[in-house]
């Protein structure tokens, strides 16, 4: 296809491709000329255009396809637009000569078709140049409509419209010709048709205004004929055509021109001409009689009801704002006319497009004010509905009833739908009582019909949901007037529907409510049903009202059920009899009130058994079931009977026969099949009997085909029409299946039992439906556990069911589709339970009856029958049996000629493939695809080309990659069939888009290969996109968007996005859903990838002018996207495409769009925030502020700059509301999008956190950077905006945005608390928002309707508040825990008050109330800590004027206790109540029996399992803030044995819950609760009263430190290790301090006893599990091995690869080390004497491990400095231990270190190991130094230390040459002298050579040759015995470090050492003169050597004195003040003496 692009046609390629490839080839190369064209210029095509204008025209002479034809119009225009215009006259000419032609034959059709479309094409582009041609165009275009085909008359309307936009206001001469025929065209017998005649005259319009007056009502009724027989597109077209016209008579100037003779209708004449067109079709009897088919009148109402919704879109919100009143009267008028309910049928349609109107307008177009504004209005309508009837209630009452009922049910279901939308919002509605929407909600509950009763029950349900503060007030209401209005049956009726609704709503709100409000009305439900003889008359209300109310108590789940289960065990059994007996003596005695009121009875029974099972099954046991069976059973015998009783009383008990079997089939639905298969005999009969019609004469069909059918069949059933905005009402077109026929009234239960997302009413299927469905569904469950014969039956049965009603077509069909849905759900149900089918007669007889069915008439049949083909192959046992069933398949397709068994066939071959895969039918692959590409070919049926296109996309799907060897062919099909396929056939080209789709994903990665091949399947699938997306039908778009996004994912580089994201921006205001949903979903996956690029590309796409497309303006407000319908320009403001996805969110009623608009935000945000935080921050700010009343900023504003006098003038502005000019049907943003906002400004935050930029918190540092390098965005800067907008959440009506909000202001509190002000020093910068913050949250505090879940977040926030220490001022403390201290009125027993919400609720406010302050005070530990010294009363007591005695940086610490000190004995005795609670709860189930009745202190016993929750999120802080409280004050204060008693059970109680929460798996997951747990033991045992208690039973401690240690193996946290090791630490020194008290009492008596000196005893015996000292060791040995795994001798004998990485020790991990090192020697004092021998070998082992490790250089540096520090004072602490000095055991000590000192060493000496020299001096010197001389005294170690010190006193280094020697001269001081006599003998000749040649010292070694001087010196004083001959050594050798004379080339290190030898010299002189006399004649000249040297040092120091005393004469003379020069003429040197 590369020849194909050139400029012009390159006719020799042309010629070589094949035929069938020609078509594609001349469109590639239109599109490559298209392109061409829009960047060329005149000068570009000068010489080539008449040649491109003859290629052209011979186009269209050739017949081309419909995408071809549009293509060469298109150039056609942009080829005269752009080059020379004076041939286009001629080109007109011509295709009209073309239109005019009389060849009628087929083949010129294509050639007259591209004609018109080209003459269309250039007049919507080229209009003013053709304006003197147009009237002439429109006569021949219009004559060309006489006699023409259909596709012909739709091209030609289509023309016209063109022509009409081109040309404008101009072409106004020719607006009543072309209105004429399009209004003639508007009831064409083709759809289409019509729907080309909707689109011309809703463009004529525009400029026609003579419709507006003389035409309006004959266009009205040609557009109600239009809507008879029409498809979803001619609706939508003529619904748009409607509200175009209708709308713009309203405008003030419709058109440009003025309205043309007669008079403009008014707004009530046209409502009534809309209304007309919805009742009877219009105003005269023609078009009345066009109503008489049951199926027109629904498409006509469909119709008239979408127009109304386009009447009002047209003029917008603003227009609905004023006129609501009229609207609303007028819509509702409608249902209330008799001739909208003939039927209930009709009835329940008229209402769901009443219905439909309300919802897309008022749910649609309205923000949240004027939401309210129309419930206020609804009801006032509602209110005069039922007022009219009080008054007139004697007048045709009955009239009044049947024309006022559906009123009430419209408006009462629309106030539910916005009350649930508006939720909390809508508060004000039901508060005031002047404007109340509860009152007449409540009126309508007496009201005689019980669908209005119904309607108003489900409103009260969505006004407690929005408003949970709401329910049990109304509760209340509803059951005290059930008690006052008991002897009317509508009120009992209606109040205890009301009551059922709002117990349904108790399920959706998470405060729930009071128990009691169960308990109350299970009891006036069982009064009810007690009292139901007492009056016939109310009997069957009482029975209804009664059963209605349990049945929904019970959904509340098993903790209202419990305490009434045996009362609803006697009730359910006492409501059937008991045996066949009791059942025959009903029969006989029964009358027919009797029957009803029993029926009623038992299906309420069964009902309420059917909420018990579905919602308790945690109490519902193997015992219950069994007696739920036995009234079961009952009521299934009872059925047998049923028929017999009908016939005997009257037919009328047929409801109620039918309502007990839906009962009986829900329960049995809901329990295993195995507790009722006594009972399968007689169910199957009576659920086979249902859906076969045996007792029913109507035609009643199933509902559930369409949802057992797969999901991609919707192409085929028409399914589709659910993903429209009209699903609504559009499903009542809906064949078979019952959809839109769905009202309240058919069943009560629903007004409880089920939950609508999308906001609807609920709408059960009529009673006949329902109990099919239910009987088909419980056969799916029931028949994998029937029995093989009995199967073969049934099947049997259901095939002469369908041949019995052959005579009856509608009844066999029917029969049919239950019996299919059946089968189907029964094979469905066989495959999920993995069982098969049967054997071979089960077999046959299952294939047989499907087989028929593929060649049935009913499409939808042919469909379930192909469905139970593909579920066939997944239950049967058959291996063969997927072969016969294709090759039967192949047979029929290539025999058959009829459509029908080509399409059953077809399908059912697809479905074959689909069941089985490609792994199992790959044998029959290329037959299949052969047939099926085949079929899609046959242009004579398009019938057959769908569903063989959709069989075919089956098997690409379902074969994957294994399809690979097909993609070609497949694809040249789908590409020809685009070109070659009529656009009207719909369904073909949405199949061909299946196909492509299932073709891209076939291909999949490989898409991206460059290969020709590849590159031709690429270039082919991206043509066929670009077919589809000129397609005119939504869904064939949205499958070019779902191709393109699949070509996208797998070849990127190949998808031109700068062409898809501006086609996705058009699409997102499109009017059809399915298309928007698609656009979204594609911009959410480029976000996901190139979020940037996408939002550049949107911002500054431009499209021309003209597009004739629903164009959508993003201007520069957020929120102004209106939907219109004119042809607009579409471009994006400075919000961009994230503008737009914003402003949608208030637009989408749809949840799953709108999901997927904030994750495609989300996406974009995720990429872009932190580039540009200030766009995003004021996005989300003008969403907020958007809707925020002003008022209470302002008031922040006045608090804030009182506050802050000094502050910016620029910050002013930032508080100050935006005030925008008032635009135009804006929405204002509704409270979700306001919470996704405010969601968005919380992830920002994160980010920002998470980044590396520490700038973003660290406002000068920002400032800096944005000074400097002139660019950077930090949100620091933006921190007034964060205040801003979490103030204007936290103060909003709604709660979910209050929620939002305060979780926002926590995070700013979180993040910036720390964040200095760097214009004031000391202070931070959220200081100057403390106004902000504390108006924030007064309101949570203050406001007396508050809700539990803002109470909870607020204490939250404000303990954050005062914890991050940003207030430090007294007042301003006081002014926010002030806040804290109105909530403690909360936690006071007893004071629920009016109990609004269940007692877990409650639990949750006291337990948050309870937590924060536990927060605050925890936070002043620290300043506890740091004043031990005050008393422990005055710990917690702080006095008004700050306490000199405590630091300064304590003040705001202290200010904080005096506060919080008033409150504390109240707290602790709440915390402690707290910790019980939770003690309690934690109890395992067995013990439950033994629990107080009231339950807890804050929960009672049905609260228990709710309140788990609660008490985990809280008590871990109400621990650690009780330990505190104890340790310091409690403990600290125990002079009593009564309180010593309560100190001990609160100290266990403290201790258990801990214990347990730390071993327990379910808690200990959260790091939070470990550190909790930990921080309260570490509190507990910092008091000495605990350590004693502790130690009187030493097993706790014990117990304790191996908790501690399993919490050390599963944990990593260096937190939790510190605090386990301070733990332990306490505990071992509170054992100490036991042990020596103990000791000391006990040495009184017998002192030779070892038992009580400790553990160990006299064998030295340690227990583990029981030993302290073991658990202690366990501590330590894990710590060490955990930050030094090699200390461990498994690590070291492994192998290099699995030895951990080792290196230097990080400061955090060296700190613990330490600390367990300094525990090791501690554990000692634990022991006896013989215990201490016991465990010192392992001390000694791990001390000498540590210490290898330690000193071990990585890179130059130590291991770790501090750790080998520590274990060098552990070891000096063992070294000089009693126990070695005096011990018993003293030989096994030393033997023990000696062994140590031998390890040391060893790994010294080892050359392999990089040790620190210097610490492995200090060590072995530190063994020699204070380890007793029996340690060191062994020749072995003697020798090995000699070699130590002698290598390292040879080391190159002299640093340690240094180190060593000064560790040597203390060595030479030892006390023994023994050991300094050896250490001398042998190191001192080293220490000397030294000294031996001083000219060779270096300066590097003079302080080693200083160090070797001073150790000679030692060396003299230390040998008494030997003085002379020491003498004589040292001085000889101090003498020749002197010099003889010094020069100038004498260097300054060698003068040093001449100082210090003669220094040295003089000291031995002085000391010891004899000595030194005679040693300085042993060498002749030392004694004159020394001499000079004693005389130059003399005349040195002279001379050094002499010029000192020079140097000081000079300063002083220097230091004289000097005379002024300037005289002063008086002295002033007396002034201001006295």
């Amino acid at each position: 296809m590369e020849l194909a692009h050139g400029l012009l046609l390159n006719e020799e390629a042309l010629k070589l491709v094949g035929e069938n490839k020609r078509g594609v080839f001349v469109y590639e190369w239109l599109r490559f000329l298209q392109k061409v064209l829009k960047a060329s210029q005149k000068s570009d095509i000068k010489e080539k255009q008449d040649k491109l204008i003859e290629q052209l025209t011979n186009q269209i002479l050739d017949g081309p396809g419909p995408p071809t034809r549009a293509l060469i119009g298109h150039c056609l225009s942009a080829l005269y637009k752009i080059g020379d215009s004076f041939g286009i006259y001629d080109a007109v000419c011509k295709c009209q000569d073309i239109i005019k032609s009389k060849d009628d034959s087929p083949s010129y059709l294509s050639v007259r078709l591209a004609a018109i479309v080209v003459i269309g094409i250039l007049y919507e582009h080229n209009g003013r140049m053709l304006g003197g041609l147009f009237t002439d165009t429109v006569q021949v275009l219009v004559k060309g409509l006489k006699n023409a085909e259909s596709q012909t008359r739709s091209e030609t309307l289509t023309a016209l419209k063109c022509l009409l936009i081109g040309l404008g206001s101009s072409a106004t001469m020719c607006h009543r010709d072309i209105y004429k025929v399009a209004k003639h065209l508007l009831a064409d017998r083709s759809t289409f048709v019509r729907s080309s005649a909707a689109e011309c005259l809703e463009e004529l319009i525009k400029e026609a205004g003579f419709v507006y007056s003389n035409e309006f009502e004959p266009l009205m009724q040609q557009c109600v004929r239009a809507l008879e027989g029409s498809t979803y597109e001619t609706r939508c077209a003529v619904a748009r055509l409607i509200g175009t016209f209708v709308a713009g008579s309203q405008r003030t100037k419709p058109t440009p021109d003025l309205v043309a003779k007669g008079k403009k209708p008014s707004l009530e004449e046209v409502l009534n001409s809309l209304s007309n067109g919805f009742l009877n079709a219009g105003s005269t009897g023609g078009a009345r009689d066009l109503l008489k088919g049951n199926s027109s009148r629904k498409n006509i109402r469909i119709g008239i009801s979408e127009a109304f919704v386009e009447f009002v879109r047209e003029l917008g919100s603003d227009w609905l704002q004023k006129n609501i009143s009229t609207f609303l009267n007028k819509v509702l008028e409608m249902v209330a006319q008799p001739k909208a309910s003939v039927s209930h049928v009709d009835a329940v349609y008229s209402r769901r497009c009443i219905t439909f109107i309300l919802r897309s307008t008022l749910g649609a177009m309205l923000g949240e004010p004027q939401q309210q504004v129309a419930v206020l209005e609804l009801c006032r309508i509602i209110s005069k509905q039922t007022s009219y009837l009080d008054a007139n209630v004697s007048d045709n009452s009955n009239q009044e009833i049947l024309s006022s009922q559906h009123v009430l049910v419209c408006a009462t279901q629309e106030v539910g739908s916005l009350m649930r939308g508006l939720s909390t919002a809508a508060l004000p509605l039901v508060v005031e009582a002047q404007n109340s929407i509860v009152d007449p909600i409540l009126a309508v509950l007496l009201y005689p019909s019980h669908a209005a009763r119904l309607s108003a029950a489900w409103c009260l349900r969505c006004i407690a949901v929005a408003l949970p503060s709401q329910l049990s007030i109304m509760i209340d209401r509803c059951a005290e007037k059930i008690k006052t209005l008991k002897s009317s049956g509508e009120a009992i009726s209606g109040y205890s529907a009301a009551i059922a609704s709002l117990l349904g709503a108790a399920r959706e709100c998470p405060m729930g409510i009071p128990y009691d409000k169960g308990k109350m009305i299970f009891k006036l439900a069982e009064d009810m049903l007690r009292s139901v003889g007492q009056n016939s008359r109310l009997s069957l209300f009482r029975t209804q009202g009664g059963w209605l109310m349990i049945g929904s108590l019970l959904t509340l789940g098993s903790t209202f059920a419990r305490p009434h289960l045996p009362k609803l065990l006697l009730l359910w059994k006492t409501s059937f009899p008991r045996s066949m007996r009791e059942l025959d003596q009903e029969r006989q005695r029964g009358d027919a009130f009797s029957w009803q009121l029993t029926l009623e009875s038992r299906s309420g029974a069964l009902c309420a058994m059917r909420s018990f099972v579905a919602h308790c099954g945690d109490i519902l046991t193997e015992e219950l079931t069994r007696k739920l069976m036995v009234p079961l059973e009952s009521a299934l015998a009872m059925m047998a009977i049923l028929p017999q009783i009908i016939s005997l009383y009257g037919p009328h008990l047929k409801a109620g026969a039918a309502m007990v079997r839906l009962r009986l089939y829900d329960i049995l639905a809901l329990l295993s099949p195995t507790s009722y298969e006594g009972c399968f005999n007689a169910l199957l009969r009576e659920l086979v009997a249902e859906f076969t019609l045996t007792d029913n004469q109507a035609n009643t069909t199933t509902s559930l085909l369409h949802s057992l059918c797969h999901h991609d069949d919707n192409v085929l059933l028409g399914t589709w029409l659910k993903e429209s905005d009209q699903s609504l009402i559009e499903n009542q077109l809906q064949s078979h299946s019952g959809s839109g026929s769905g009202s309240i009234e058919h069943d009560p239960t629903t007004v409880y039992l089920q939950y609508y997302e999308e906001n609807v009413a609920p709408g059960p299927l009529p009673l006949g439906i329902s109990v099919i469905d239910a009987a088909i569904a419980l056969f799916g469950l029931a028949f994998p556990h029937v029995a093989m014969k009995h199967r073969l039956q049934m099947l049997n049965h259901f095939d002469e069911c369908v041949k019995q009603a052959s005579k009856n077509a509608q009844r066999q069909k029917a029969i049919q589709i239950n019996v299919f849905t059946a089968l189907i759900c029964a094979l469905k149900g066989l495959a999920e339970s993995k069982r098969h089918l049967g054997g071979d007669d089960v077999q046959v007889a299952a294939t047989s009856l499907i087989i028929t069915a593929l060649t049935s008439t009913d499409a939808t049949l042919r469909c379930a029958a192909g469905e139970a083909v593909g579920r066939m192959t997944q239950v049967t046992s058959d291996n063969n049996f997927l072969s016969k069933t294709a090759q039967l398949c192949f047979e029929k397709l290539k025999t058959a000629r009829d459509v029908i068994s080509r399409t059953g066939h077809s399908f059912a071959l697809g479905c074959l493939h689909r069941y089985v895969g490609g792994m199992g039918s790959g044998q029959h692959l290329r037959m299949s695809v052969g047939i099926l590409l085949a079929l899609s070919q046959d242009s004579n049926s398009p019938e057959v080309q769908v569903w063989a296109l959709h069989a075919l996309s089956l098997i690409i799907d379902a074969f994957g990659p294994m399809f690979r060897s097909f993609v070609e062919p497949a694809l040249q099909v789908v590409l020809t069939l685009f070109l070659q396929v009529a656009p009207h056939h719909i369904q073909v080209h949405r199949c061909l888009g299946r196909c492509l789709s299932a073709l891209v994903t076939t291909i999949g990665p490989e898409m991206q290969v460059t290969s020709s091949t590849i590159s031709g399947i690429r270039s082919s699938c991206l043509t066929s996109c670009a077919i589809m997306s000129h397609h005119a039908d939504a869904q064939v778009q949205a499958e070019s968007v779902g191709c393109l996004q699949q070509l996208h994912m797998f070849a990127p580089r190949h998808v031109e996005v700068a062409s898809l994201v501006p086609r996705l921006c058009r699409y997102l205001s499109s009017w059809h859903l399915i298309l928007r949903r698609a656009s979204v979903s594609c911009l959410r996956q480029l976000a996901q990838k190139e979020a940037l690029e996408v939002c550049q590309i949107a911002s500054t796409n431009t499209q021309d002018d003209d597009v004739n497309k629903r164009g959508v303006v993003i201007t520069d407000s957020v929120h102004n996207l209106n939907f219109l319908k004119s042809y607009l320009k579409f471009k994006l403001s400075p919000t961009g495409l994230e503008g737009a996805l914003f402003s949608l969110l208030d637009r989408e009623m749809n949840t799953k769009l709108a999901s997927d608009i904030r994750d495609t935000i989300n996406h974009i945000l995720q990429d872009l925030a932190m580039k540009n935080l200030r766009f995003w921050l004021t996005l989300c700010k003008s969403v907020l502020a958007a809707s925020t009343d002003n008022t209470a900023l302002s008031k922040i504003e006045h608090e804030q700059q009182e506050t802050n006098e000094d502050k910016d003038e620029n910050d002013d502005d930032i508080f100050t509301a935006n005030k925008e000019k008032k635009k135009e049907n804006v929405i204002q943003p509704r409270w979700p999008t306001r919470v996704f906002a405010i969601e968005l400004v919380r992830r920002i935050i994160s980010m920002c956190h998470s980044s590396s930029d520490e700038a973003h918190f660290n406002l000068e540092q920002a400032r800096n950077v944005v000074r400097n390098e002139g660019t950077g965005d930090y949100l620091v800067i933006h921190l007034s905006d964060l205040v801003r907008m979490s103030f204007m959440a936290s103060t909003d009506n709604s709660v979910q945005l209050k929620m939002a909000g305060l979780e926002a202001l926590q995070d700013v509190i979180k993040y910036f608390k720390d964040v200095p002000e760097p214009e004031f020093q000391g202070s931070v910068i959220l200081e100057q928002y403390q106004a902000n913050v504390g108006a924030a949250l007064r309101p949570a505090f203050l406001s007396s309707d508050t809700s539990g879940e803002i109470m909870v977040k607020a204490c939250e926030v404000c303990s954050a508040w005062i914890t991050s220490l940003v207030v430090r001022d007294l007042s301003d403390l006081k002014r926010v825990t002030t806040l804290l201290v109105s909530s403690l009125d909360m936690v006071k027993q007893g004071t629920e008050g009016k109990e609004t919400y269940s007692e877990s609720a409650s639990t949750m406010i006291k337990l948050a109330v309870l937590s924060a302050w536990s927060k605050v005070c925890i936070s002043i530990t620290p300043f506890i800590s740091k004043n031990t010294h005050i008393s422990p009363k005055q710990i917690y007591i702080a006095a008004m004027h700050p306490d000199p005695s405590i630091d300064p940086t304590g003040v705001v610490e202290q200010n904080m206790l005096t506060l919080v000190q008033p409150h504390l004995d109240v707290l602790s005795q709440h915390w402690v109540a707290v910790v019980k609670d939770q003690a309690i709860l934690r109890l395992p189930p067995e013990f439950h029996s033994h629990l107080p009745e009231q339950g807890g202190n804050f929960f009672t016993i049905e609260s228990m399992s709710s309140v788990r929750g609660h008490y985990a999120t809280a008590w871990p802080t109400i621990l650690h803030a009780l330990s505190l409280w104890l340790a310091h004050v409690d403990f600290a204060s125990d002079d009593d044995d009564v309180k010593s008693e309560e100190n001990n059970t609160k100290l266990h109680l403290a201790l258990g819950v801990c214990v347990e929460a730390l071993c327990s798996p379910r808690t200990s997951d959260s790091i939070s609760v470990i550190l909790s747990c930990l921080s309260t033991l570490d509190s507990l045992f910092s008091s000495e009263w605990t350590r004693k208690k502790i130690n009187e039973d030493h097993l706790i401690s014990v117990e304790l430190l191996n908790v501690l240690h399993r919490l050390l193996l599963t944990r990593d946290s260096h937190t939790t290790q510190q605090i386990v090791l301070r733990i332990a630490k306490k505990v071992i020194s509170g054992a100490i301090q036991y042990k020596n008290k103990e000791n000391h009492c006990f040495n009184q008596g017998d002192a030779d006893s070892e038992v009580s000196q400790g553990e160990g005893g006299k064998n030295g015996s340690i227990e583990a599990g029981r030993s302290l000292v073991f658990a202690s060791l366990e501590i330590c040995m894990c710590v060490l091995v955990r930050k030094m795994p090699s200390v461990n001798p498994t690590f070291r004998n492994t192998s290099s690869d699995y030895q951990p990485k080792r290196g230097p020790l990080p400061t955090e991990g060296a700190t613990l080390v330490s600390t367990a090192l300094n525990l090791l020697t501690d554990i000692l004092d634990l022991c006896s004497p013989r215990g201490c021998l016991t465990i010192l070998p392992t001390i000694l082992f791990l001390l000498t491990g540590v210490l290898r490790e330690s000193v071990t250089c990585y890179d130059g540096s130590i291991c770790s400095v501090s750790a080998t520090t520590s274990a060098l004072q552990s070891l000096r602490k063992l070294l000089t231990s009693d126990h070695i000095k005096s011990g018993k055991y003293c030989n096994e000590w030393i033997q023990l270190l000696q062994s140590s000192l031998l390890t040391i060493l060893d790994f010294a000496d080892d050359d392999s190991l990089n040790h620190d020299p210097v610490s492995m001096v200090t060590t072995i010197s530190l063994f020699i130094l204070t380890a007793p001389p029996s340690v060191v005294d062994e020749p072995q170690i003697n020798r090995k230390i000699v070699n130590f010190f002698q290598n390292k006193l040879s080391s190159s280094d002299p640093k340690i040459e240094l180190k060593t020697l000064s560790l040597i001269s203390p060595i030479f001081r030892h006390n023994d002298p023994n050991i300094s006599s050896f250490f001398i003998q042998h190191l001192a000749p080293s220490i000397i050579t030294k000294l031996q040649h001083p000219d060779q010292i270096s300066s590097s070694r003079l302080s080693v040759a200083t160090e070797c001087m001073n150790v000679m010196e030692l060396l003299v004083s230390t040998s008494n015995q030997h003085k002379t001959a020491v003498v004589g050594m040292v001085v000889p050798i101090l003498i020749s470090c002197l010099t003889e004379t010094t020069t100038s080339t004498t260097t300054q290190h060698r003068v040093s050492l001449h100082d210090s030898a003669l220094k040295k010299l003089l000291q031995i002189g002085l000391a010891y003169p004899e000595p030194f006399k005679s040693s300085l004649e042993t060498v002749p000249g030392f004694k004159a050597r020394l001499e000079n040297a004693i005389r130059k040092n003399q005349n040195d120091a002279q001379q050094a004195r002499e010029r000192a005393v020079v140097k000081n004469s000079a300063a002083s003379a220097t230091n004289k003040p000097s005379q002024p020069s300037i005289k002063l003429k008086m002295d002033f040197s007396n002034f201001g003496k006295k």
